[in-house]
């Protein structure tokens, strides 16, 4: 058992997730990523290390502790009405809060963080289990969310190379593209999808996207809703 996962992106129409480097500015008409996020009606939405530095107060947590701490899955709530989780595979990112705008954080590990990481994310109480003893199992991942959070739909919102290694794992069922008129123009910018590593990535499993709605939203800004199989 796994959520319905929704890819869901914002892009210029160069296919490219920088907002700040977008021309002309002003192509995001205030309030409209809250208003399109609220109908896509999902239980928790799931980050990378990378994008979820942008969420991390905190400094760091100590090098060393005296407190011997089991690789076993702690769940600070579970009563949450919402989850933000955040692959942190190497137990990068010290938190200093539990939640991110209402959603509880839930930090997903691999079994090789050492037992300091895990004290300061109690500390803070930030709930988190392990996909993996030393890379993630996303399939894990989400078998997980569902069967101790009740996720049922959850929000892929990358960046690129989390998005990619979801897809590549034939993990995402739809793609939810809101494409701006704007350009970013340069080369190696940040985009959708992206493999991670160097040289030649093997196609995703994808066997058709079909388009199963779409909408002109605020400002010249189109919503694309795609099943994928």
């Amino acid at each position: 058992m796994k959520p319905h996962v929704i890819c869901h992106m914002a892009a210029s129409i160069d296919g490219r997730t920088v907002l700040d480097r977008w021309r002309p500015k002003g192509a995001v008409a205030e309030g409209l990523f809250e208003r399109v996020y609220d109908e896509l009606d999902v239980d928790a939405w799931l980050v990378g290390r990378t994008t979820g530095q942008e969420f991390a107060k905190g400094e760091s947590y100590p090098a060393q502790s005296q407190e011997r701490v089991p690789r076993e899955a702690w769940f600070a709530r579970r009563d949450a009405k919402s989850y933000g989780i955040v692959l942190d595979p190497h137990g990068r990112l010290a938190w200093g809060r539990s939640e991110v705008q209402g959603d509880h954080i839930v930090a997903v590990l691999t079994e090789k963080v050492p037992d300091a990481h895990l004290a300061g994310l109690r500390a803070d109480g930030v709930s988190y289990f392990f996909a993996g003893r030393t890379s993630l199992d996303l399939a894990e991942v989400l078998g997980t969310v569902a069967r101790e959070l009740g996720v049922e739909r959850l929000l892929l919102q990358g960046g690129g190379v989390t998005n990619g290694a979801f897809l590549h794992a034939g993990l995402v069922d739809e793609i939810s593209l809101v494409l701006f008129p704007a350009v970013d123009g340069a080369n190696g910018s940040p985009s959708i999808f992206e493999a991670g590593g160097t040289g030649h990535a093997p196609a995703p499993p994808v066997r058709s996207i079909t388009l199963e709605s779409h909408r002109v939203l605020d400002r010249g800004a189109v919503w694309l809703r795609y099943a994928v199989r």
